[in-house]
């Protein structure tokens, strides 16, 4: 519920209350939609900083725009709370990213306000292009502003669509605000260097001494210094054009202003007021801070990016005497490797924290790369690297690897590139929600010609993995792990290189095969305890890897069981499953029945990753109920 006492956000349901307010209260509506979004998120965890970064920003465009009539098309979502708080959704921000709550994202079936879904970065220009010209198909008369900041200009899908709407020349507003964020790690200078372009360009020596120059002689001249002022201010902008962000813009066919100072939320408004009249594409540049107005995420924006619940008044939360992330263990793995191998080194795009590689950042930072939200790049990059002789460990978040799709095809596998592809996050993720699930990357990997394709049950199986990964030559390797803590499992101390292809049985049985791989071995390890005491004996054989299968096991597990399962945490359709149907179909065998458990195909909501396994039968409970109505099915 909303902070009681408000003056004016406790009234505000929809931006159709907010226009009713004088220009002059807005600064106390950021006020207090601030406060809220901290209260808020203090409580429940989600994203922060972005957030409160975008408040004045998102304040005037409400304001000024008549939404939902006008669009609004929000890049990187995450900084879109303000955007709910506003439009009907206050009173039940103390549900997001909970199950049957409200989206950490942007999903245009949660409100009408959300005119475009937006969990990744970079689609803003594109599709708010694609709103304009369908408006114009129609004849309707509507205003298009599309918001990108955190970093969406490192990604070259937004200067495909800044070309495009150039050369089109609809009328559209594109608002850049530039936080100086590109990658969410605390070590990380800008990565950005259209940002450094920016801050040389306003410095620039050349206009700043004309500026100063001849203000302080006109300065002296009264009346006839008012004139010289005039003409001086054209020639001003004669200079300015040329050493300012403005002339980029200009060139790609954008009439730019700015940049303005993002949290001035009375001048916001009435720059915005001025750019709404404009026709053909306008972008709008303003400077923002993200984590402003609270101290802790002001001193440390990336770590208060994403957050679990925290104290408000210090911006800490709770220590965690939980087992290490999987995350900090395939970092720390990293580095010993790295240290043991002179060719070998990380890259990710934008997540140095979220996927471990700020450990090798700190320890060798001449072997680490972050190169922005820039997936395709990342890939490609790592490609040239490897054929020079280097090793390139590429980590991204399975749900953003999709976005490089085609560079693992073309410039890595068809050039049998030794390429190593470790997806954090892979299978149901929590509350982050379906744009961030990955439970497609078994499927879409599995397809490429020369993938070697992996998933370990534990923490040191991820540590040999990435290992194995390293030594493999003369092809590309992917290794997927889940978001979260590992099993708590002590580590061993030297890293054992394991046999490709070759997996291995964890729990011996006579009644049903249980195939599982990844985090769904310990899942079916519980459900083969429940099962045993209802009298059912499954084996269970964690395969390890998907590509290659362990063929001489299948064929072995064919002639001792006619009911086989499979188990995975991604879609049943392609994935794991569904290459072991096809592994039997080629060994020609007969009287098996077989069953694909995993993701079915669809998209799963958010929650808690319990809630989630739960939801999707994925858990021990639901695994054994899934094998108790095959048995019923097939009986021997």
């Amino acid at each position: 519920m909303e902070k009681s006492g408000s003056k004016f956000l406790q009234f505000i349901d929809t931006p159709v209350d907010l226009r009713k307010l004088d220009v002059s209260s807005l600064r106390t509506v950021c006020s207090e939609v601030r406060d809220f979004l901290v209260d808020s998120v203090s409580k429940t965890g989600g994203h922060l900083g972005a957030g409160l970064g975008a408040v004045e920003l998102t304040v005037a465009l409400h304001y000024v725009f008549n939404t939902p009539d006008d669009k609004l098309v929000w890049d990187t979502g995450h900084q879109a709370y303000p955007h709910k708080i506003l439009t009907g959704r206050k009173n039940r921000l103390h549900t997001i990213r909970q199950k049957d709550g409200l989206s950490g994202f942007l999903r245009r079936d949660e409100s009408e306000y959300d005119t475009f879904g937006a969990g990744h970065a970079n689609t803003a220009i594109s599709a708010a292009l694609g709103i304009a010209t369908a408006r114009d198909f129609a004849h309707k008369d509507f205003k298009v502003v599309a918001i990108v900041g955190d970093g969406s200009l490192t990604g070259g899908m937004a200067y495909e669509g800044l070309n495009n709407a150039g050369v089109l020349k609809k009328d559209m507003i594109v608002v850049l605000s530039d936080n100086k964020m590109v990658s969410l790690s605390a070590n990380n200078p800008t990565l950005w260097s259209l940002h450094n372009y920016f801050s040389e360009a306003l410095t620039h020596p050349t206009y700043n001494k004309f500026k100063a120059n001849v203000w302080d002689l006109t300065g002296k001249l009264d009346t006839f210094g008012d004139r010289l002022r005039s003409v001086a201010g054209k020639l001003e902008r004669g200079v300015k054009a040329v050493v300012t962000p403005g002339m980029m813009f200009e060139a790609m066919g954008f009439r730019y202003f700015g940049p303005f100072n993002g949290h001035n939320v009375v001048k916001l408004v009435e720059v915005l007021q001025h750019v709404k009249e404009l026709k053909g594409p306008i972008l709008l540049h303003i400077n923002t801070e993200k984590g402003k107005g609270y101290e802790p995420a002001e001193r440390d924006a990336a770590k208060l990016h994403g957050v679990s619940p925290f104290d408000k008044s210090t911006g800490v939360s709770p220590k965690s005497t939980a087992p290490a992330a999987y995350t900090k263990i395939f970092g720390n793995a990293l580095v010993e490797i790295c240290k043991e191998n002179p060719k070998v080194v990380g890259i990710t795009a934008a997540m140095p924290d979220g996927t471990g590689l700020d450990i090798l950042q700190q320890a060798m930072p001449n072997r680490f790369f972050d190169v922005g939200i820039a997936e395709q790049h990342a890939v490609t990059f790592a490609a040239g690297l490897a054929t020079e002789g280097y090793i390139p460990v590429v980590a991204i978040y399975s749900t953003f690897l999709q976005r490089a799709f085609d560079q693992i095809i073309h410039d890595v596998s068809l050039q049998d590139l030794h390429v190593v592809f470790v997806m954090d996050r892979a299978g149901l993720v929590g509350a982050d929600g379906p744009t961030h699930h990955g439970t497609l990357d078994l499927s879409f990997l599995r397809c490429i010609p020369n993938m070697v394709i992996m998933a370990p049950k534990d923490e040191n199986e991820l540590r040999d993995m990435l290992y194995t990964a390293v030594q493999k030559r003369n092809c590309p390797v992917a290794i997927r792990y889940p978001r979260g803590n590992s099993l708590g499992i002590p580590l061993r101390p030297v890293f054992q290189q394991l046999q490709i292809g070759k997996s291995e049985t964890v729990r011996t049985g006579k009644d049903i095969a249980i195939l599982a791989i990844g985090t769904m071995v310990t899942q079916s390890l519980q459900a083969a305890d429940i099962l045993e005491k209802e009298g059912i004996l499954a084996e269970v054989v964690n395969m390890r890897f998907v590509k290659p299968l362990d063929n001489e096991l299948l064929a072995n597990i064919s002639k001792r069981f006619s009911r086989i399962i499979t188990v995975e945490e991604n879609s049943v359709v392609g994935g794991f499953g569904s290459a072991i149907v096809e592994a039997y179909a080629a060994m020609n065998t007969s009287n098996l029945n077989i069953k694909i458990h995993g993701i079915q195909d669809g998209y799963v909501t958010h929650g808690t990753p319990a809630e989630l396994f739960a939801l999707t039968k994925i858990d021990g409970i639901g695994i054994a109920g899934i094998v108790k109505e095959f048995i019923k099915q097939h009986k021997l």
